[in-house]
């Protein structure tokens, strides 16, 4: 029996960016469920289980903005790679920001990847198949104890 799809974490507050990443990743014919979190105290809960919708398992990414309403991305971040639980988890950051301090503080926390969005919606599409396409099919992750 094929092992179930594993979930895609998406943190992100803009209604828009959340409609065209979800858009994007199945026009690529990513077929993982997709999680939405709208601002980082809500991803917070969904990964440490204090939310009665918790995911039941690690999800197989995270897409992670870092402009969030709440608590911000990079402290989501720290908290994600502060815990046991989460450490090892994928993380990619999926963010409009070009600031040279995000993708250093970023990088310093252990985030696995730093895209910048594009604008054109055509390259995000097809930024957004690339990303689906080496962290859904291509990456091995390392096993995870929930």
């Amino acid at each position: 029996m094929p092992e179930p799809l594993k979930t895609i974490l998406l943190v992100e507050d803009d209604p828009d960016h959340e409609v065209l990443t979800i858009r994007a990743l199945r026009k690529s014919n990513i077929a993982n469920e997709i999680r939405v979190a709208r601002d980082g105290e809500e991803a917070i809960r969904i990964l440490f289980g204090s939310d009665p919708d918790s995911l039941q398992s690690a999800p197989q990414v995270i897409l992670l903005d870092l402009k969030l309403p709440k608590i911000d991305g990079l402290e989501v971040l720290r908290r994600i790679r502060e815990s046991d639980k989460t450490r090892m988890l994928p993380v990619v950051i999926l963010t409009s920001s070009d600031e040279e301090s995000d993708i250093v503080r970023s990088y310093r926390l252990g985030v696995n990847s730093y895209i910048r969005k594009p604008v054109n919606f055509n390259e995000f599409a097809e930024a957004t198949r690339q990303l689906g396409m080496y962290w859904l099919v291509l990456n091995e992750c390392p096993p995870l104890s929930n």
